[in-house]
């Protein structure tokens, strides 16, 4: 037997900060630029009830760890359920199991903030989000840990819930943040888009981008959804977070494929890559770039890492005991 310790959302929420996880994020798309495996998602679909099972994973062998995301969403139950199991990367045994619920915004958000640090300009101090959600908060406290943001815009749909995270987002940070009527506006001027939507089709005019700007786009996990238009990927240095998850569900880069304005050369690089140092990230302050984000067992390993360890050392979860298959198989 082995013990293993449980945590709760509840255990976890909060306990790290965003700086914390764009720092752990970091070092683990490094480890990933300097060979770490890491796969993309697989995603198996229900029709009835129409649901989907999605898992991924990776390996982090200088931080110790591996693991990865198991989630549900849709079924009767019409929600999501996030698990994460986190294995000793050494020894093979289960470290913990966490509820992965609150994670989810802030590894991903850290994510993006590791991918604006490596491809935005340096003196970048604006930003435009799109969308008004858990993705697009945990997106927008990690941007303000690694550039000083001045001016936000933020746009969504619903005119109360952007006008909601405006006033939110501006009481906590330091720049300016305010809601805008439209994408259009908001991306006017904006050194950083973040896209942090479910949207299916694009959600700004490619041609509108400035010379300069960094594009985050964080919706895009399917082959039939796009955030962003062709024009904006044939006009971008194209950064996926895994080169092979790009040819398999990133809608935007796979409608720009099919469109014939890219071939599979227009891939600059993973991010890890250019964390690493292996390939450039930013070459010159007019090039426009784009960070492709489909989630990945990589940031997931590395907060669930983080989380881990800051647990143990506030006492907090549970232990469960774990049986070896040998073990379990022989009763022995």
């Amino acid at each position: 037997m082995t013990q293993t310790l449980f945590l709760r959302s509840a255990d976890v929420d909060g306990l790290a900060t965003p700086g914390e996880f764009v720092d752990a994020v970091r070092e683990a798309y490094r480890q990933r630029g300097e060979g770490a495996p890491a796969e993309p998602r697989t995603k198996l679909t229900n029709a009835d009830p129409p649901g989907f099972l999605t898992t991924y994973a990776a390996v982090l062998p200088e931080t110790g760890t591996m693991g990865g995301y198991m989630y549900s969403a849709g079924f009767g139950a019409e929600d999501a359920w996030f698990t994460t199991p986190l294995f000793d990367a050494e020894s093979g045994e289960p470290l913990a199991m966490l509820d992965g619920a609150s994670m989810n915004p802030f590894k991903t958000g850290a994510t993006g903030a590791v991918a604006a640090d490596a491809l935005a300009r340096a003196d970048a101090a604006s930003a435009a989000i799109i969308g008004s959600g858990p993705q697009a908060r945990g997106q927008l406290r990690a941007l303000a840990t690694v550039r000083d943001l001045e001016t936000v815009w933020v746009y969504s749909p619903t005119k109360e819930h952007r006008e909601s995270f405006a006033g939110e987002m501006d009481r906590s940070l330091d720049g300016s943040v305010a809601a805008v009527a439209s994408a259009a506006a908001a991306i006017e001027g904006a050194d950083i888009v973040v896209t942090a939507t479910s949207a299916g089709e694009p959600v700004f005019d490619g041609d509108a981008l400035e010379p300069g700007t960094h594009v985050t786009a964080m919706g895009q996990y399917s082959p039939g959804k796009r955030e962003l238009d062709a024009t904006t990927i044939e006009r971008a240095t194209y950064v996926p977070d895994l080169r092979e998850r790009a040819l398999q569900d990133a809608g935007s880069f796979l409608h720009a494929l099919e469109a014939g304005v890219v071939d599979e050369d227009h891939i600059h690089g993973e991010l890890g890559d250019v964390v690493a140092g292996t390939v450039p990230g930013r070459q010159s302050d007019d090039e426009i770039t784009v960070f492709d984000s489909g989630g990945t067992g990589i940031e997931t390993v590395a907060g669930a890492t983080l989380l881990y360890e800051k647990a143990r050392e506030e006492g907090l979860g549970q232990t469960i005991d774990f049986a070896p298959g040998s073990e379990a198989l022989t009763g022995e």
